[in-house]
């Protein structure tokens, strides 16, 4: 259990994903238009949301299988495909090769992988 596993607002927004999603769901749903490097993912609301769902993911141990298959139930926008292959291969933040890893994202099934500089650099986002 993580830091935050006994706090009350922990438990409270989680038990309400819970509810709604049936797990915590990844940072795309929470904000569909917000870009992954946004000040919304460290402050406010976004920054909790990535809060619980670190807490949640470091308590569910999720193995390789697991993960791919929760990411399946909440698509992702091709911007968030870093996240996800350091969220799948559980690299060091300093590790910015993905090149070999979007090839491995087309392998299991993830569309758009050859979209990402498009989508990543969408200057509508928030």
């Amino acid at each position: 259990m993580g830091k935050y596993s006994n706090s009350e607002w922990y438990l409270k927004l989680s038990k309400e994903y819970l509810e709604k999603h049936g797990d915590v769901p990844p940072p795309w749903v929470y904000c569909p238009t917000c870009h992954p490097y946004s000040i919304c993912w460290r402050m406010g609301g976004g920054e909790t949301h990535i809060m619980v769902l670190s807490e949640w993911l470091d308590q569910k141990k999720l193995t390789f299988n697991q993960r791919v298959a929760y990411l399946k139930r909440y698509p992702a926008p091709a911007r968030w495909y870093q996240w996800i292959v350091k969220f799948l291969w559980d690299l060091a933040p300093e590790e910015s090769d993905f090149a070999l890893y979007f090839g491995k994202l087309e392998k299991l099934g993830f569309p758009n992988v050859s979209n990402f500089k498009e989508d990543f650099d969408r200057e509508d986002l928030e």
